[in-house]
C-alpha cells in the first residue's frame, strides 16, 4: 500500500499550487490524474466517506484538518451518491482500514473512481492560509508533468465555481423512484423497517444525498427524484404533495432555470430546502446570494432557531449565503449562525414553504436537526 513507500512519501513529489503561488507538497494516494479545483476545508473529524460522495463537493479540493484519515475504510452504506463526487482530497496522514464495516480502502476507491488525492502535507499550514486568505483556485499535480509554475498558471487560469451551473453536471438524468423495496433506506444506522408511504414528494435533484431521501421516507413519504432542469407543468403533473430543493454544488446564482422554476411552485405546494435548495428559494423570493470568505464545511456549527432560541449542532457544506438585507417583507429569517451570524433557516410568510442553509440529514454530523424532516411532513399534511 502507498502508505509504507517511504522513499515516495520522503520525496514528495506531488504537489498542490495555489493561485497565490504556495506550493504543498505531498504524495500521492489517488488516482494517477492532474487538474484544477477550488480548495476548501473540513474541519469534522469523522465522514471522509460521506463527504467525497456528495455532489455538493463537485468542483473542490477537499483539505481535511484531522490529521488521520482511512482508518474506518469504506462500505456501500456510508455512501451519499453513487460514486465520489469531490475534484480531490487532501490529508496529512494516511492510515489503514481498521474497522468491522469496512469492504475496501480509501486508496483503493480514490483511485477506482479517478479522484486524485494527496497524503503528507502540511494541511493545518494550508487551512490557516484559506482562512486568512479566503478560499482559492488550486490545481493538484501528481503526474510530475506540470511544473510548480505551470501549475500555479493553471490556477489561476481556471473558471472557478463562481457563476457556474454545477448542478447540470450532478443532476440524474432521468427521473426516478427512490428505494422503492426499502433496502437503500434500512440500513445501517437508519432503520429495520418502514412506515406506510401515503404522501408522495419531488425532489428537485440539484446534487441530492441519499441520506436526504432516507429521512424523507422514514417520514412515510414515497420520494420521486427528477432532474434539476424539470420544468414547472411536469412536476406539478406528478401531482405531489411537496416539493423538496436538494443540497448541490456551486453558486446558486448561475442557476436561473431553476430560481424560475421554484419561483412558479411558491404557494401551489409546500416546498422544503436544503443548502443549495435553501439558497435558491431565497432567490426565488427576491434575495440575493453572496460568498463567503472560506465558507462552512464542518460537522459542528452552531445554530439558533430564533422563535424557540434553541441551539442545533449542524452540519454544513457551502460557500454561498442569502444576504438578510436583500429579503423582502414576506420572508422571515427563522434561523442563524452564531458564529458568524449568516443566515441559516428562512420561510415565507404567505405560503408553506421553508428552507435551511445546513444539512438536517447529517450525513455526517450531530443529529439535532432531524426532526425538520418531520416538521416538512406536517407541513404537507396540513396543507392537504
Amino acid at each position: 500500500m502507498n502508505r509504507w513507500n517511504w522513499k515516495t512519501q520522503r520525496e514528495k513529489r506531488a504537489f498542490l499550487a495555489l493561485e497565490d503561488g504556495a506550493i504543498f507538497r505531498g504524495h500521492s494516494i489517488g488516482a494517477d490524474q492532474d487538474g484544477p479545483g477550488e480548495v476548501v476545508f473540513n474541519t469534522g473529524m469523522t465522514g471522509y466517506q460521506e463527504i467525497l460522495s456528495d455532489p455538493s463537493y463537485a468542483g473542490q479540493f477537499v483539505t481535511l484538518t484531522h490529521p488521520e484519515i482511512g482508518n474506518t475504510g469504506l462500505n456501500e452504506e456510508d455512501q451519499e451518491s453513487d460514486r465520489f463526487r469531490a475534484s480531490g482530497l487532501l490529508i496529512r496522514d494516511l492510515t489503514s482500514a481498521s474497522n468491522w464495516r469496512a469492504t475496501s480502502e480509501l486508496t483503493e476507491r480514490l483511485r477506482a473512481e479517478g479522484i486524485p488525492a494527496l497524503a503528507g502535507l502540511d494541511t493545518r499550514a494550508l487551512t490557516i492560509r484559506l482562512r486568512e486568505k479566503g478560499t482559492m483556485k488550486g490545481f493538484l499535480s501528481v503526474t510530475g508533468a506540470v511544473s510548480e509554475s505551470e501549475a500555479v498558471d493553471r490556477a489561476r487560469a481556471w473558471s472557478g465555481l463562481d457563476n457556474q451551473d454545477y448542478a447540470s453536471r450532478v443532476t440524474c438524468r432521468q427521473p426516478y423512484e427512490w428505494d422503492a423495496d426499502g433496502r437503500r433506506t434500512c440500513t445501517w444506522g437508519f432503520a429495520d423497517s418502514l412506515p406506510p408511504a401515503d404522501r408522495r414528494v419531488v425532489v428537485l435533484d440539484y446534487g441530492v444525498k441519499w441520506s436526504i431521501l432516507r429521512h424523507l421516507r422514514l417520514c412515510g413519504l414515497a420520494v420521486t427524484v427528477v432532474p434539476a432542469h424539470t420544468r414547472t407543468d411536469e412536476i406539478l403533473a406528478r401531482r405531489p404533495d411537496g416539493v423538496v430543493l436538494s443540497n448541490g454544488p456551486a453558486d446558486p446564482a448561475a442557476l436561473v432555470f431553476a430560481i424560475k422554476t421554484i419561483r412558479a411552485l411558491v404557494g401551489r405546494v409546500p416546498i422544503f430546502g436544503i443548502c443549495l435548495g435553501h439558497q435558491l428559494l431565497g432567490l426565488a423570493m427576491g434575495g440575493r446570494t453572496r460568498r463567503l470568505k472560506f465558507g462552512h464545511h464542518a460537522i459542528n456549527h452552531p445554530v439558533m432557531e430564533l422563535a424557540s432560541r434553541r441551539i442545533e449542532i449542524t452540519s454544513q457544506n457551502h460557500n454561498f449565503v442569502v444576504d438578510p438585507d436583500t429579503l423582502g417583507p414576506d420572508v422571515e429569517i427563522t434561523h442563524l449562525n452564531l458564529n458568524d451570524q449568516t443566515v441559516e433557516g428562512l420561510r415565507v410568510r404567505s405560503a408553506p414553504a421553508f428552507a435551511v442553509q445546513y444539512h438536517p440529514e447529517a450525513g455526517p454530523g450531530p443529529h439535532d436537526a432531524h426532526p425538520l424532516f418531520r416538521q416538512f411532513r406536517a407541513l404537507i399534511d396540513r396543507a392537504s
